[in-house]
C-alpha cells in the first residue's frame, strides 16, 4: 500500500535565558550561543511546544528527523543536544521556562552531551557524561501522582544509607538505551533518528550507531539548545542539578533541519 509521506521545516521559537542567544546563519541555519558565565543559568534553544500542553506535542511515530550540527569546542561545559522529548520538568532543561505543567517522568529520543559532573546512569557499563545517542522512556505515571514522589525520592537520596536503594529503584522504572558517540562535536557531522512505534535508530554520517526497542511513544516536542547546566541522577550521586561555571563563549550550530514524517503522524 502507498505511503504519503510529507517533508516539513520545523517551525521553532527562540529561547534566550542569561545571555543566551539564537541567531540565523547561513543556508538557513541557527547558532545557539551562551556568554561566559560565572555565576547562574544561561540557555540558548529552539523548540516548537514550549506553550504547549503534553498531550498536543506535535511529534509521535513513525518519522525521520534530519540535521547537520557542530560545536565551538570538542569538550564543552554543561549539556547540548538535539531530538525529542516531553519537557518533563516544565522548565527549559530544569533552570528556566515558560510553560506551566506539573512534572512527569523522563521521555526523550535524542543525541545528547553533558560534561561531567554531569551523571546520567541509566545504561549500566557507559559513563553518566560525553556525547550520546539516547532512548529515554520512564513509566506513565499521572503528574499528581509523581510530584509528590519526586519530592520525596529526592530527600531520601540525600541520605547516605538510603540513596542507593533509592536510586536503583528509581533508574530501574526506566526503560533506556544509549551508545557513546566517537564523532567530534567540533566538526560538521550529519545526525539522523528514525523513530518508529516499536524502535528507534539513530545515524551519524549516514552509519548505525544506536537501534533501541520500546521507544517512547509520544506525543513529544522538538528541543535544541545548549547550556551550562548538569544534572545528576546515579546511585553514587542521587538526585540534583546546578551549574558550571564558563570562561568561553560556546556555541552549538545546526543546519539542514527537517522531518520526514507518514501523513497524520506529525
Amino acid at each position: 500500500m502507498p505511503v504519503e509521506v510529507k517533508r516539513i521545516v520545523l517551525q521553532v521559537r527562540a529561547l534566550e535565558i542569561g545571555g543566551g542567544k539564537v541567531e540565523s546563519i547561513s543556508g538557513g541555519g541557527f547558532r545557539l550561543s551562551i556568554p561566559p558565565v560565572p555565576r547562574g543559568y544561561a540557555d540558548a534553544q529552539l523548540d516548537d511546544h514550549r506553550a504547549l500542553p503534553r498531550r498536543r506535542f506535535p511529534w509521535r511515530p513513525p518519522l525521520v528527523l534530519r540535521l547537520r550540527a557542530r560545536a565551538s569546542h570538542p569538550e564543552p561545559l554543561g549539556t547540548l543536544g538535539f531530538g525529542f522529548w516531553n519537557d518533563p520538568f516544565a522548565l527549559s532543561l530544569g533552570q528556566g521556562g515558560a510553560a506551566r505543567r506539573l512534572p512527569a517522568a523522563p521521555r526523550a529520543l535524542w543525541f545528547f552531551y553533558g560534561s561531567p559532573p554531569n551523571d546520567f546512569a541509566f545504561t549500566p557499563g557507559l559513563p553518566g557524561h560525553g556525547w550520546k545517542a539516547a532512548s529515554l522512556c520512564a513509566p506513565a505515571i499521572p503528574s499528581l501522582i509523581l510530584a509528590p514522589l519526586a519530592v520525596a525520592a529526592a530527600s531520601l537520596a540525600v541520605l547516605p544509607l538510603l540513596r542507593g536503594v533509592v536510586m536503583r529503584a528509581a533508574l530501574q522504572t526506566v526503560r533506556a538505551g544509549e551508545a557513546l558517540l566517537d564523532t567530534r562535536l567540533d566538526e560538521w557531522h550529519e545526525y539522523s533518528l528514525r523513530w518508529e512505534s516499536d524502535r528507534a535508530s539513530f545515524f551519524v554520517d549516514g552509519s548505525s550507531c544506536l537501534t533501541v526497542a520500546h521507544p517512547p511513544p509520544g506525543p513529544l516536542g522538538f528541543v535544541a539548545w545548549i547550556d551550562n547546566q548538569y544534572a545528576v541522577a546515579s546511585v553514587a550521586g542521587g538526585f540534583g542539578f546546578g551549574t558550571v561555571k564558563t570562561e568561553q563563549e560556546q556555541w552549538l550550530e545546526i543546519a539542514g533541519l527537517e522531518i520526514e514524517a507518514e501523513q497524520g503522524a506529525g
